[in-house]
């Protein structure tokens, strides 16, 4: 006899935003174990040596450390958030691979740009993930207005904080990971869903 009622399961829904959330968890827990040891090492990029093999690693895995529980949680929310719904529109190999390009680029260009400064964390995926999810509703010929206004606010927002706030915010991560996002947003919409 049926009772009416369905049994809840739990869904694995967003294999690469769960996937990355869980990096980003246990790079937190190791920095507590190490005293930050694992962090410096692996998830945070900064002017290193580009003869040892770990400047590499870390030009991908600033993304996963974070300088503490305030500051992952922040990112964390907005990514889980946002990210799923952006997984299902676009799938989970090109949400993988925003990720990828957009800690790609920024911590070359953190490298690059400021040597002295020691990137990490994963706003610049957040920033990737909020301007990508404004292109997802594009229209050959036509640019959402809605893309327009978070550009102008978010991007906006990090160009003034960046010249008037000394803190200790990468204001460029946010902006590059913004960039990022967008022009993949354009990509794969005007291309289609595989554009790589």
């Amino acid at each position: 006899m049926n009772s009416g009622r369905t049994k809840m399961k739990v869904d694995f829904n967003s294999p690469v935003i769960l996937g990355f959330t869980a990096l980003c968890t246990l790079a937190l827990i190791l920095q507590a174990f190490t005293g930050g040891w694992t962090t410096d090492m692996f998830f945070s990029v900064y002017r290193s040596s580009l003869f040892s093999p770990f400047t590499y690693i870390r030009f991908l895995g600033h993304i996963f450390g974070h300088a503490d529980w305030s500051h992952y949680i922040g990112n964390m929310m907005l990514i889980l958030i946002i990210g799923p719904l952006l997984e299902e529109k676009y799938g989970t190999y090109n949400i993988a691979v925003v990720i990828f390009i957009t800690a790609l680029i920024t911590g070359l260009v953190n490298y690059i740009l400021f040597p002295r400064v020691q990137l990490l964390g994963a706003s610049g995926v957040v920033f990737a993930f909020i301007l990508l999810s404004s292109f997802t509703r594009i229209r050959e010929g036509k640019i959402p207005l809605t893309f327009i206004l978070v550009g102008v606010i978010y991007l906006g927002q990090q160009v003034l904080e960046g010249i008037l706030i000394q803190d200790n915010i990468s204001n460029i991560t946010h902006i590059v990971g913004g960039m990022t996002g967008a022009y993949l947003g354009y990509v794969m919409n005007i291309r289609g869903k595989n554009p790589y």
